[in-house]
Parts: structure tokens; C-alpha cells; sequence
């Protein structure tokens, strides 16, 4: 079935939206996507309808109880997971990471390692460097392969060691776009005993997650990257996750997740989340999928990337015709399907936030920047304080956005 472009983007009020006659082209999509009008009306009802703390015997509460519990049960749908007991939900990826850390290296000793690829997006690397300092531990880095754009299975086995306790995995980069095949990068990490910490936040708007065919321990994501509300998903194997040391009040249940959610939820974003999975389920339906809700998930993310990998083509073909620019990442066009649709540029003699600017005054939305890819900057020799201009596409993106990107970045290369 022809992917059904026309009928998804009359689902995204934001994307009609025009500035003095100029119709908005949304390419900021790596730093978070639009939503929905489904979620945005699930999060206004919620907060009118349902808006109590937990455990009152009185019907706010009682159903704000129930999304709550509702949120979980579906964010361990969508991830894999076995249970809703897996998943952690709180403000962002970051500042789960954050907090999980410190229960993490508890027991780790001076001189252990932390392993962490030149891939990482910060939110991957700021809280495992914040551990190494407070507890003397070592942090060994991988490269990513500059011919291939990945993190190769060789290059992590040479950074192990019998001291490993930890290594940190990006699925997918927010700078180039590349794709780690992270079962073959935690079956390397498995073999030295290590702990597998994967960061999945520019995956999950692209490719439908499956925590159990990954072998890794713990899986980060962000809710508002992929459709739906400001929060982040935190998907721990339970056995780790029971094991580990929860630095919470003493009036927190034991109970997981309950242990590593500090504080109260937000109801309101937890009823977007699952609004934002019914979203997608309900875009597999429409695509002809009878079967379970994650296989009509599944066959959603299908036709987006088939979708969205034409696009990322055209774009880099188009982008590629501007003297004196460069693509950092995957070019080939066999290839596409080893990268997101996230394409990071510079050309030469112009600044990226000058383009970027100049893009945004013409209705274009782009980033520019490090992006908080500090890492991948560094080895791209890139310098930090101007970074790329990144181009991020989504599914309910079009060909002819594509092509009034490519068109709007040219004749800005043309100024001098």
C-alpha cells in the first residue's frame, strides 16, 4: 500500500501553519518532532479530566491512577519489553540517564572502565564521565569508522579489557545519521561481561525498537522525538534493574519501576504517551495490519522508512549538487537504509548558523550547531562553535520540502 502521506499530515495541525504566506517546512526533527492532534488532546484532557496525584479513592485520581498505569503497560508494548515492571518513565533520556548512573556505578571500583563510542550524543556520555570523576573510573573510547560511518564490532573488541563494567552504545547518530548494528556491538560487550547501556533516541522515530533481540541491558528513549510528549523512556532488564540500589525518599515503594521514578508523574504527558503509540498503531491499521497492536506498530515504522528513505536520497543527491558542500555521513544511495534521514552539512566559506538563519527566515526549519554531539564533532574535526547545519526529515515530511530545502540552500551558498 502506497504510503498514506496526504492523510498523516492532515493529523498534524502544526504542519498547515503558515508566516506571512510562507508555509512551514519542519527539518528540525532530530531535536523533536510535531505531534498529533490526538496527543495534544490527550494531554488537554487528562489535565482537565484527570488531574490529581496518585492513590486517592476519588474518581481524579483513580483515573489518573489508571493512564499512569496505562502509559507503562503500553511504553513496554512498544519497546518489547516483558514487562511494564522494565520501563522507566521520567523528564528526558538525559536526565534518566543521569539519575540511573549514579545506581549504575554504585558498586564500581577505581580503575574499572567505562567504554563510550565517539558516536554518543552527550546525554551518553555527560553522565558516565560525571561517574568516572566521582568514583576514580576509566573511560576508554571507541572511534567510529570513517569509511563505513559506524561503530565496528573490531574497534569496541580492542577498547575491552577484564576491568570493563560498562559500555555505552548509540543506536543511532544525531550528527551523522549512521546506524550501529547494536546486537553484534552488545554481543562483543557480553563476551568481556560487560553491562550494555544503549541510547536509542534518534532510532525510535525511524525503527520500531526490540529490546529483547538487542542482548543489552538498558535502552533510552525520547517520547518527544518520536510524535509524542516532552518525556524520556527508560527500558532496564528487570533482573539488572532489581539488583541495583535506587537512591529514593523512604516513602517511595520498593516495587519497580516505582524505586526509579522519583516523585509524581505527569499524568497529562503519560496519557500523550500513549496516545502517541496509539497514534502509530492506528497508522499500521490504516495500512492494512489486523494483527496485535505492536505488529500494526511495526508494520507503521515499515512504510515510514520506506517512505522516508527515498526522501534522505533525494536530499542528499540534492544537497549534493551545492559546490563546496559536505555530508557528514552515508552518501551512497544503496545505503540509505543504514542511516535515519538526519543529514548534517557545511559549506564551504559560510558559517552554519548563518545558513541556518537564512533558512529559517525563508519558513525552514533547521539546527545548527554541535547539537550536543560533542564526540562526533571532535573526531569529524569540526569546530564546536559552529558545528553543521543538520537537516532532520520525518515521515510526514514531502519531495517537494525536500526539494525547497536543496533549492533555498543553494542560492544561500551563492551569497558570498
Amino acid at each position: 500500500m502506497t504510503f498514506p502521506i496526504d492523510r498523516v499530515r492532515t493529523l498534524f495541525p502544526s504542519l498547515s501553519i503558515v508566516d506571512n504566506r510562507v508555509s512551514r517546512i519542519y527539518a528540525d526533527n532530530p531535536a523533536g518532532t510535531q505531534v498529533p492532534a490526538s496527543v495534544a488532546r490527550a494531554v488537554h484532557d487528562a489535565m482537565l479530566e484527570s488531574c490529581a496525584n496518585l492513590g486517592g479513592h476519588f474518581a481524579t485520581s483513580i483515573a489518573a491512577g489508571e493512564i499512569t498505569a496505562r502509559a507503562h503497560e503500553q511504553a513496554a508494548m512498544f519497546l518489547g519489553a516483558r514487562s511494564e515492571r522494565e520501563v522507566i518513565i521520567g523528564q528526558s533520556m538525559t536526565s534518566l540517564t543521569f539519575h540511573l548512573s549514579r545506581s549504575i556505578c554504585r558498586d564500581f571500583q577505581p580503575g574499572d572502565e567505562i567504554v563510550i563510542t565517539r558516536m554518543e550524543h552527550e546525554g551518553n556520555v555527560g553522565p558516565w564521565l560525571e561517574m568516572a570523576n566521582d568514583k576514580g573510573l576509566t573511560i576508554r573510547w571507541v572511534p567510529f569508522d570513517m569509511e563505513t560511518w559506524k561503530v565496528e564490532p573490531e574497534a569496541l573488541a580492542a577498547q575491552l579489557s577484564d576491568r570493563t563494567r560498562l559500555v555505552c552504545l548509540n543506536y543511532a547518530s544525531n550528527m551523522t545519521g549512521s546506524v550501529n548494528d547494536i546486537a553484534a556491538l552488545t554481543a562483543v560487550a557480553k563476551d568481556a561481561r560487560a553491562l550494555v547501556f544503549v541510547d536509542a533516541v534518534q532510532l525510535a522515530p525511524h525503527h520500531l525498537v526490540d529490546v529483547q533481540a538487542l542482548g543489552c541491558d538498558f535502552l533510552a528513549c525520547s517520547a518527544y522525538k518520536f510524535f509524542g510528549p516532552h518525556l524520556g523512556l527508560l527500558w532496564g532488564r528487570e533482573d539488572v534493574l532489581s539488583g541495583l540500589h535506587a537512591y529514593k525518599g523512604r516513602c517511595v515503594s520498593d516495587d519497580l519501576p516505582d524505586r526509579f521514578e522519583a516523585g509524581t508523574p505527569q499524568v497529562e504527558l503519560l496519557a500523550g504517551l500513549s496516545a502517541t503509540i496509539d497514534y502509530l498503531a492506528d497508522l499500521g491499521k490504516e495500512l492494512g495490519t489486523p494483527d496485535s497492536k505492536r505488529a500494526q506498530i511495526a508494520a507503521a515504522y515499515a512504510a515510514s522508512r520506506a517512505h522516508e528513505e527515498p526522501l534522505a536520497r533525494r536530499l542528499i543527491e540534492g544537497l549534493s549538487q551545492i559546490r563546496g558542500l559536505k555530508v557528514f555521513g552515508i552518501t551512497n544511495p544503496n545505503r540509505m537504509h543504514e542511516r535515519v534521514p538526519t543529514v548534517s552539512v557545511r559549506i564551504d566559506g559560510h558559517k552554519p548558523e548563518d545558513l541556518a538563519r537564512g533558512l529559517g527566515d525563508q519558513g525552514i526549519f533547521v539546527w545548527h550547531g554541535h547539537n550536543y554531539a560533542y564526540e562526533p564533532s571532535r573526531q569529524l574535526g569540526l569546530p564546536l562553535d559552529e558545528g553543521v547545519v543538520r537537516i532532520g526529515l520525518a515521515h510526514y515530511n514531502t519531495e517537494s520540502e525536500v526539494d525547497r530545502i536543496a533549492a533555498s540552500l543553494s542560492a544561500l551558498s551563492e551569497r558570498s
